[in-house]
């Protein structure tokens, strides 16, 4: 049985096998997976793209797994099951019907798989025996090994193991579950974190190598990262030195080690994080079996690794022994179960202090097939199969186990006889849950809010359960968005037919392929959930949820959401992710805090001073790059526009201070002196935008700051993170000059709408070249601002007083009715569509920056991110956190009231990281009552009135023993103590309804049944109390 093939080339650089037939022969389809590249590189997917990997077992796990690495593209995805396919498999395996029961699992899942990613084939490995001719393996790069006994794990494992080949085993029996690695001897993790290489800086390097960080800038390193140098003055040495290590001394300071020998620090410098290789040594699955390592998934568990590395071993030699899994809820098979554990851990010599509960439900659930846990597991298992192949990111070494034992209901009936099988799509739910608890899941009224990639995710895991399939059950699901083709690489419902169509029909329309239980059952919407659609989403379809799931990528959406769910008492689930990070959280009335609760930081953002005349990273220049396109392609079309349009546009304007003259001198461009006509007009356009901003403007900034300016303290103006620029001189040969000229031609002409298509670079050229571009000297009147701190010279010029001046501007302007039906088309940005130059522009405009002030120049691919603000995304993050969500979903479902049953989640599948804590309870308040104290919930408590009048009301909070001082709706003051009593006495005999009409001088909307006071008031003893809202229902 020896087999003496060598395995496949080794590439020496990360002792990766991978296919060398392919490497670097093939191009990476941007468009398709766009969101992924921001997670992985080009690099990384080059060596996915080499790789051959093998999935053994199809059921709910394997077929999660399969779709994760087709979705994120392999040389070649091969499966292997030829089970046949049984009724229970479609609790969790979502690419199988039940008119598939009988045949086998792989011949039956491969067609479905394969629809994922036209550039991931996928084949079907045959084999009579795994565990015979090891030599089967041998093609593959990866060998992922789901619902395979131990016996075969360990004989297949320890063959990979010799032979080099990667192993992942994963296994899932009901809510418990495991992944284990394997990646041999000497395994390379080229970036072990993903995060962005940090740089700065360098103020000072004293004689010990301690590097201080520019004006107290946080370095952002940690001890053992490495660095290295360019443009140190003084020290010369250390420019372009190998990568030194690091010890962190304080927020602003490392040190680099010893100096000596390389001078005295005079100035400049910039450091810069280097990522080091991190070589790993895996046992084999046997070695590790008896001498295992865990990742914690879980700190508040830390005590179960070990019982459950024992107790899935003794699941393993029962299902051997009899031939089969513990049976649900079975005593007598538990009973074996536990004294198998313990036999095991006596034989091993391995000291575990079990807890007999644990076991008992791991015997109870064994058969148990729950699509979160798949979903969880498949999402990790497929990560790690990617790791290995692409050396990116730090693997789990080598075991971890993870329960959600919390979600077990404790509101619905457990027994032998309520687990046992039914012939149902559900028995591997039922298995774990009772039938009780699955009429329960059936009947919820569940709304998600958002179908994009959490969204896809989120139907399909509710569409296995059975959410809603029942006579009271019911989902709406809603998404203003269209399918994009890089929606496709991880909105997996989505196949490239669908491009155009919109995302809740499409996705709606899979899930009842998946179950066609839920035909009739989805409820579809394309609106925005949002102020504008509350006619829409109103008090009757917000009261008739038992609960929302938010699957949406904005802050502002989540939050309106959030805020809707307060006001109608409902359970939140929210989600998110970011590359491999990802969080979940529940929000539940009365107990937790709601999402708006706590907020994230504020968006980056850069000093104006420094975006417009001291840029000294590729992060400044792409905003001003992103500016420029606003107001060179957009703002002057939108003002054109406006003056073209609305009658007494210029007097607004003028009666506006501030930037008239600005706004008239571009009226006046775009409409008359270089009002464009022509291909030729437009590419001289862009030759003296280019001119403008890149000589012109440089050439003003050094004369006002020459290079030898010196600050009165006698440092140099142009050191620190001020950078001193040189202008450029157009070169139609360089081919970011030439980009930057075609992509403002295109836009400009864009703006006019006229028809360049199908110019030759020759055309271009002709039309430089018939135009002369004027010498530029600069102006002594103009001031430029030299730092943030210090006032902007220009901003007291602001309001233009010139009348005359502005008079002959507004002389100068053609009549708006002479050019009846004439309009520019201002552009809209978007960075997904690599045909309309948005980001060629954004990118030459950029480097073009960056080429004035010797910045280091970025390539499109890392513009793109930037300037779009993309959100990087990969499958195998999202599969888990939905996960996550549905085992939290299952305990609202049972009605759970204690907050410590309740999980929130943070997870980095880069390190990898599993963090949980108990979601932050509701913040109260406590006044003195008339009666004694009483206690208030802050978020979700409220007073609940009819629409009484304000005098009613009064007295209403009086009986409460708190006195109104002031009364709000909206932005509007409708009562307050201090006002005039003529102003009051008319107030307080209106209906609360009448009050606002009067104030607000608007009707109320007729969809609208119910309005929001604030209040203000103080309690007997004069204190003033922060007590909740008003709530009147006026209709």
């Amino acid at each position: 049985m020896t087999d003496k093939t060598l395995p496949e080339e080794v590439d020496l650089v990360t002792r990766m096998q991978v296919d060398e037939s392919v490497v670097g022969s093939t191009e990476i389809d941007e468009s398709l997976y766009s969101r992924q590249l921001y997670v992985l590189g080009h690099e990384a997917m080059k060596r996915m793209s080499a790789s051959n990997v093998l999935i053994v077992g199809l059921r709910g796990l394997g077929v999660e797994v399969a779709k994760n690495i087709a979705l994120a593209g392999v040389k070649s995805l091969t499966l292997h099951d030829p089970a046949p396919v049984a009724i229970a498999d479609l609790s969790s395996q979502f690419f199988l019907r039940a008119e598939d029961v009988g045949k086998p699992r792989d011949q039956t899942t491969a067609p479905r798989v394969a629809e994922l990613n036209a550039y991931t084939p996928i084949h079907i490995h045959q084999s009579a025996s795994l565990g015979e001719n090891l030599s089967q393996f041998d093609k593959y790069q990866v060998v992922v090994l789901t619902n395979t006994p131990l016996h075969l794990q360990l004989v297949i494992g320890d063959y990979c193991h010799q032979k080099g080949i990667y192993l992942v085993v994963a296994d899932t029996f009901g809510l418990f579950g495991s992944v284990f690695c394997d990646f041999g001897k000497n395994f390379t993790v080229i970036d072990p974190t993903g995060e962005t290489p940090t740089n700065g800086i360098v103020a000072d390097i004293d004689e010990d190598g301690l590097v201080s960080a520019l004006d107290e800038t946080r370095h952002g390193l940690e001890d053992g990262d490495y660095v290295t140098f360019t443009e140190v003055e003084g020290m010369e040495g250390l420019n372009g030195c190998e990568p030194r290590k690091i010890a962190v001394k304080g927020a602003y300071t490392f040190s680099i080690g010893d100096v000596s020998g390389l001078g005295r620090y005079k100035r400049g410098g910039l450091y810069q994080q280097v990522k080091m290789p991190k070589f790993i040594d895996f046992k084999s699955i046997s070695e590790a079996m008896n001498d295992p390592e865990f990742v914690i998934s879980d700190f508040a568990k830390f005590d179960r690794p070990q019982q459950l590395h024992v107790g899935f071993q003794a699941l393993n030699a029962f299902a051997q022994g009899q031939g089969r899994l513990p049976r649900p809820m079975n005593d007598e098979d538990a009973t074996v179960i536990i004294a198998s554990a313990k036999n095991f851990a006596k034989t091993q010599g391995i000291d575990v202090e079990f807890d007999e509960k644990l076991l008992k439900e791991l015997s109870y659930q064994a058969t148990g097939d729950l699509n979160p846990m798949a979903a969880f597991f498949g999402g990790l298992t497929a990560q790690e199969v990617l790791k290995a192949v692409s050396g990116k990111f730090h693997p789990v070494k080598q075991f971890l186990y993870f329960d959600s034992l919390e979600s077990l209901p404790s509101g619905s009936r457990r027994s032998e006889e309520l687990c046992k099988p039914i012939g149902s799509r559900y028995d591997g739910q039922i298995a774990v849950f009772g039938r009780e608890f699955q009429d329960k899941i059936a009947n919820v009224k569940q709304f998600l809010v958002g179908a994009g990639a959490i969204g896809c995710e989120m139907l399909k895991n509710w569409a296995m359960i059975g959410l809603g399939t029942g006579p009271n059950g019911r989902i709406a699901v809603t998404d203003m968005d269209s399918i994009e083709k890089s929606n496709l690489n991880r909105q997996f419902l989505f196949r490239p037919k669908d491009v155009g169509q919109m995302k809740s029909e499409c996705a709606a329309h899979a899930v009842q392929a998946m179950n066609p239980d839920l035909q009739g059952h989805v409820e579809v919407l394309k609106d925005r959930v949002s102020p504008e659609t509350e006619h829409i989403f109103n008090e009757e379809f917000w009261s008739s949820l038992d609960g929302v799931t938010n699957a949406l990528d904005n802050i502002e959406a989540r939050t309106y959401v959030d805020r809707r769910c307060v006001f109608f008492h409902k359970p939140l689930l929210e989600s998110g992710t970011l590359g491999t990070k990802g969080n979940t959280q529940v929000v539940l009335p009365l107990l937790t805090e709601s999402y708006s609760s706590s907020q994230d930081p504020p968006e980056q953002s850069f000093p104006m001073c420094t975006l417009r005349s001291f840029p000294n990273k590729i992060e400044h220049t792409i905003a001003w790059a992103r500016e420029l396109f606003e107001s060179s392609f957009v703002k002057p079309a939108e003002t054109v526009n406006l003056y073209l349009t609305q009658p007494n546009y210029l007097a607004a304007t003028l009666k506006q201070g501030g930037n008239e003259k600005a706004t008239l001198e571009m009226l006046v461009d775009f409409l008359k002196n270089e009002r464009a006509l022509t291909f030729d007009d437009c590419v001289q356009w862009a030759r003296m935008l280019f001119e403008k901003q890149y000589n012109n403007a440089i050439q003003q900034l050094l004369y006002n700051f020459p290079k030898d300016s010196v600050l009165s303290t006698g440092t140099p103006f142009w050191s620190g993170p001020k950078r001193a620029p040189d202008p450029l001189k157009f070169d139609p040969a360089n081919p970011t000059h030439f980009t930057f000229i075609e992509a403002a031609t295109n836009l400009h002409a864009f703006n006019y709408n006229i028809n360049v298509k199908g110019k030759t670079r020759q055309d271009y050229v002709q039309a430089l070249e018939s135009m002369i571009v004027p010498d530029f000297s600069p102006d002594a009147k103009v001031k430029i601002q030299a730092d943030d701190k210090d006032p902007d010279p220009n901003a007291a010029g602001s309001a233009f007083d010139d009348t005359t001046e502005l008079q002959n501007l507004v002389n100068e302007l053609p009549d708006a009715k002479s050019l009846a039906g004439f309009k520019l088309t201002p552009v809209e940005f978007e960075k997904d569509d690599d045909t309309n130059y948005h980001i060629d522009f954004i990118a030459a405009a950029s480097n073009l920056r960056a080429e004035n002030y010797k910045i280091e120049q970025a390539d499109r691919h890392r513009i793109k991110f930037i300037a779009g603000k993309i959100i990087p995304a990969i499958a195998t993050t999202t599969a888990l956190v939905t996960g996550l969500v549905i085992m939290e979903l299952l305990k609202i479902v049972d009605g759970k009231t204690d907050i410590e049953q309740y999980k929130n989640g943070f997870i980095n599948l880069a390190l990898p990281f599993f963090g949980f804590s108990e979601p932050i309870a509701s913040p109260k308040v406590e006044y003195q009552g008339p009666d004694g104290k009483v206690t208030l919930d802050k978020i979700w408590d409220r007073f609940e009135v009819g629409d009484i009048t304000l005098q009613e009301l009064i007295d209403d909070f009086e009986k409460r023993g708190l006195s109104i001082s002031m009364l709000s709706c909206g932005v509007s003051l409708l009562f307050a103590a201090f006002f005039p009593m003529a102003k009051r006495k008319d107030k307080y005999n209106m209906r609360l309804s009448q009050l606002v009409e009067s104030v607000t001088k608007k009707p109320i909307a007729a969809h609208q049944k119910e309005l929001i006071f604030e209040v203000v008031t103080e309690d007997a003893t004069g204190e003033d109390v922060e007590v909740p809202y008003i709530k009147a229902k006026i209709r």
